[in-house]
């Protein structure tokens, strides 16, 4: 089943990040970044997505409180607009790290290299699956415009209770990762909720990368 697959995957990518944290001891800050990068490929796979619709709703989508129209310029615009809303708030969010994070090694550097291609591989195939399910049926536009969104919500709540933890303790970044992976899955299943009760039942959100 491809939810299970996928919430697989999903699993690997968390623990392989857990592995790396624990053998490079990362405090909670450095620890952030790898979840910043999976996040900035959740972006770049969904804007890929949109642009890849033939056949979509736009039912209850509007913009400047108008209808959205199902054209192929609606696409281009919606990609576009995810691209620059998306993009700042994740410069915004670089700008936070880089003003918390310490001196990085090249092994720290090198492991975020490794979890990048983890990620990619993992969402890549999250989009694949993605697509042939879109050209398949007819889904909604402005909920998978959205779904990134709904991505990023468990970096926010990792940012706000990791600055509540000790940076130097092993258990709380232990916790801070069961924490996330936790709400990758809650999230996941959501948006594959979402897709199903729009009419693509074979639909598979993109990963948390979550």
């Amino acid at each position: 089943m491809v939810t299970r697959d996928s919430t697989r995957l999903l699993l690997i990518s968390n623990a392989l990040t857990a592995v790396a944290a624990l053998i490079l001891k990362w405090p909670l800050d450095t620890l952030l970044w790898p979840y910043w990068i999976q996040s900035v490929l959740i972006g770049w796979y969904s804007r890929r997505r949109i642009l890849a619709l033939r056949q979509f709703s736009t039912d209850g989508f509007t913009s400047n409180d108008r209808p959205v129209p199902e054209t192929p310029q609606a696409l281009r615009s919606t990609a576009n607009f995810l691209v620059l809303h998306y993009g700042i708030f994740h410069l915004v969010y670089l700008g936070f790290l880089l003003s918390r994070v310490s001196a990085l090694s090249m092994w720290d550097w090198l492991a975020f290299a490794g979890l990048t291609a983890s990620f990619l591989s993992t969402h890549g195939a999250s989009f694949r699956q993605n697509l042939e399910a879109d050209l398949n049926g007819r889904p909604n536009l402005g909920t998978i415009f959205f779904l990134p969104y709904l991505r990023v919500v468990p970096m926010h709540v990792a940012v706000l209770l990791g600055s509540k933890f000790s940076a130097a303790s092993a258990g709380a970044v232990l916790f801070f990762i069961a924490l996330k992976t936790a709400a990758d899955i809650l999230m996941h299943r959501v948006e594959h909720h979402l897709l199903q009760r729009e009419g693509s039942p074979e639909a598979d959100p993109p990963l948390d990368a979550g």
